[in-house]
């Protein structure tokens, strides 16, 4: 990684809540209102975005695991911020604690981990997965 990443620096990203991201299951909806699934992805980009200017032209991130408090809801047409701050590096990975506010309601909070990885590594790990 370049240097100059550090602990404490933050990223956000917002969204507005669309049908897309209801609570559902196989195209069914179950609830009309912004599901765990789509809190999960907005934490990972928040949480891509600490480590995106500092990759190598060689390194990716890649997942290493998201743990998720769902606190509220959210509903269609209603503005979501997700702020994702960074709580931890070492020389392989990037941990960030993640909250999601519905205006001053903290509605989700949690933790997202990132592996930092050359391509290659992650390219072999992907074609030793397919045989």
């Amino acid at each position: 990684m370049k240097s100059g990443i550090s602990v404490g620096q933050k990223a956000v990203i917002q969204a507005e809540v669309t049908p897309d991201m209801f609570a559902q299951f196989e195209g069914e909806v179950i609830h009309p209102a912004y599901s765990t699934v789509s809190m999960v992805y907005h934490m990972e980009w928040a949480a891509r975005q600490l480590i995106l200017p500092y990759l190598e032209d060689e390194e990716e991130g890649i997942g290493g695991g998201v743990e998720v408090k769902h606190l509220g809801p959210a509903c269609a047409g209603q503005s979501i911020e997700v702020l994702a701050t960074i709580t931890d590096i070492t020389h392989k990975s990037v941990m960030s604690r993640v909250d999601v506010r519905r205006g001053t309601d903290i509605i989700g909070t949690g933790k997202v981990i990132q592996f930092i990885l050359p391509k290659k590594e992650i390219e072999s790990k992907l074609a030793k997965a397919k045989m």
